[in-house]
This record gives C-alpha cells, structure tokens and sequence, in this order.
C-alpha cells in the first residue's frame, strides 16, 4: 500500500507507541485521525504535525463514543484505509491482589476497543473492496504477552492472548473481502507502559522507532502479501 493520502486512524495516540505511529504516518503522507482521551494531548500534537493530524476524543471501549468517531472520520474523508488498535493498558500484580476494577478496566480496553473499533472499520473497508479491489488493513498491537503466559501478569495475559484468537480469526474472515489484518507482538518497549502498569522495564529495551518502523513496511507490503503476524523482542533486554 501507498501510504500517502490513505486514511489511517491510530487509536491510542497521543503516547509511546500511538504517538510514534502518527508522526512516521504523517511523515509518509497520510492522513492520521488520532484516537484517544485526552484532548489537551490532541490539541498539542496536532499543532506539532500539522493538519493531516486530526485529533478525534474518543474512548474506545465507550460504543458511542467509537460510532461517533467513526462517523466523523467517513463524514470528513469518505473512507477508512487503515486502523492501528493501538490503544491498551496493563495491570500487573498478583492474582489475589487484583482488583475487580482493574480486571475489568484492562478487558474493556484490550479487547472491547479493538472489538468496536474493527466493527466500525470493517463496513467502509468492506464498501472500498467492492469498489476498487482492495478494502484496507487492520493492525492490532498485542504484546510477548500474548504468546506467553508469566506471573504477575495474569489478567494482562487474558486479554492479550484474546487478541491474539480475535485477530486470527478476524483474518481469517476478511481475506476474501480484501482487508487485511496484522497482529503484533512486541516485547518492551521503552515507553510509560511498564511505569504505568507498576511493573519493571528490561534493561536493554526496544525503541517506538523500532514499532513504527515493522508497522509502515507491514503496511507498505503489496495488496496480495499478508503479514499475518509479527513478533518483536529485544536481542539482549538485559543488556
């Protein structure tokens, strides 16, 4: 896929890897609609990239909110050519001391978003396919973690390993319609993640250049070649 002038919208992405996704996208011509919660963020970004960046409040797990968005998105650009569910959050600790709350505030993230969000983009790809043979792409960011079960991470683990079948089975249903969809599975990554979700971060991480830079040639590979999943770790996270 060319990318310049597509319609991508990246949903986690006013930081760490939401954030190095929009500035590599607009970088390469298209036009990024950034999903995410807090405005002031999308304001400062889209005075920093310019106006192909167009910041859209939207919380992912809140179905209203993902229609609205979407809605605008087809009002203002007619299509959806790429989606990056990027958006998702961890909460590590011990089985007995996780808290109800943040079970639930981590499966309405990771998977409910991602759920609402393809939904929304699947009818406009579809659409597109009829029209010009091609629908569009559908990236979904999972983590190691849905590869690998390990402790302390149990809940976090559910979810991923959740997007892992979902975007198999997504794939595997919308190949025939021309849309394409990617699961990715980064390991650390230096980023807020690992400060926010109380856990320790390795010593040698990836970089969101690294991320971004899998993410646009997965996007830019030719319209009949699938890159149906993609794992990324560290050669020496201890340095």
């Amino acid at each position: 896929m060319d990318l310049k002038g597509k319609i991508v919208v990246v949903t986690g992405a006013t930081s760490g890897l939401g954030l190095a996704f929009s500035e590599a996208l607009v970088e390469k011509g298209s036009v990024v609609y950034g999903l995410a919660r807090r405005q002031d963020r999308l304001r400062e970004i889209t005075g920093d990239l310019g106006p192909t960046f167009r910041g859209i409040r939207c919380d992912v797990s809140n179905e209203s909110d993902v229609e609205n968005a979407f809605t605008q998105i087809m009002s203002e650009s007619g299509q959806v050519d790429v989606l990056v569910n990027n958006a998702g959050l961890g909460r590590f600790g011990k089985l007995v001391d996780t808290s109800t709350e943040d079970w639930d505030l981590q499966m309405q993230t990771n998977l409910r978003g991602v759920f609402l969000c393809s939904r929304a983009a699947v009818k406009p790809m579809t659409i597109q396919n009829e029209k010009v043979g091609f629908g569009g792409h559908i990236v979904n960011i999972s983590s190691v973690a849905g590869l690998v079960g390990n402790p302390l991470v149990s809940a976090y683990n559910a979810t991923k390993f959740g997007l892992k079948g979902f975007s198999e089975a997504l794939m595997k249903e919308l190949r025939s319609d021309g849309i394409k969809v990617t699961c990715m599975y980064p390991g650390s990554i230096d980023t807020d993640f690992f400060t926010e979700a109380g856990a320790d971060i390795a010593a040698n991480p990836m970089t969101p250049q690294d991320i971004t830079s899998t993410l646009v040639h997965t996007l830019e590979a030719a319209d009949n070649y699938l890159i149906s999943e993609i794992a990324m770790r560290p050669l020496r996270p201890r340095g």
